[in-house]
C-alpha cells in the first residue's frame, strides 16, 4: 500500500483510507445564496468496533476517550464546516480525525512519588514563621495600666 492510501496516527498506528466514509451535506450558517445550494459540510464516520487496524488495547482506549462522539455500533462521527469547499472540510475533518485518535491513545507516563527536599520544608517552614510574625505584628499593642 501507498502513503496516499494509509493514514499515519502514530508510530504504532496507520489507518487506511478506505475505513473511512465521508457525506456531503449543505452547510449551516450565514454565507448567502451559495450556501443554500452547495453541500460543503462534510461528515466523517469511522467503524472503531469493526476496525481492523486496531488492537483489542487500542480498541479499549479509544472507546473510552472518545465515549461522547461514538455511537451505539461503535462508528466514531466528526464533522467539518468552516470551509467554503467540500475538499478543504474533507481535509480538516481528516487531520481533526488523526488528532483526536492520536490523543486518544496516548498512554500517559506514570507518576512516580516523590518526597520535597530538605531545603523546600525548611523553606514552607520559614515563610510560614514569617507569615505568622507579620500578622503577630498587625495585633493591638497591649496597654500597661
Amino acid at each position: 500500500m501507498t502513503d496516499e492510501t494509509l493514514l499515519a496516527i502514530n508510530d504504532d498506528l496507520w489507518v487506511p483510507r478506505a475505513e473511512l466514509d465521508f457525506r456531503a451535506s449543505r452547510s449551516g450558517g450565514p454565507g448567502g445564496q451559495h450556501v443554500n445550494t452547495s453541500s460543503t459540510r462534510v461528515e466523517l464516520t469511522w467503524s472503531v468496533s469493526g476496525s481492523p487496524s486496531l488492537t483489542e488495547e487500542q480498541r479499549a482506549r479509544v472507546l473510552e476517550k472518545l465515549a461522547n462522539r461514538i455511537d451505539g455500533d461503535g462508528v466514531l462521527h466528526l464533522a467539518a464546516s468552516e470551509h467554503r469547499s467540500q475538499h478543504q472540510n474533507r481535509d480538516a475533518a481528516v487531520e481533526r480525525f488523526r488528532e483526536l485518535l492520536r490523543a486518544a491513545l496516548h498512554v500517559p507516563k506514570p507518576r512516580r512519588k516523590t518526597r520535597p527536599t530538605r531545603a523546600s520544608r525548611e523553606q514552607r517552614l520559614q515563610s510560614k514563621r514569617h507569615r505568622s510574625e507579620v500578622k503577630r505584628m498587625r495585633r493591638d499593642v497591649p496597654r500597661d495600666e
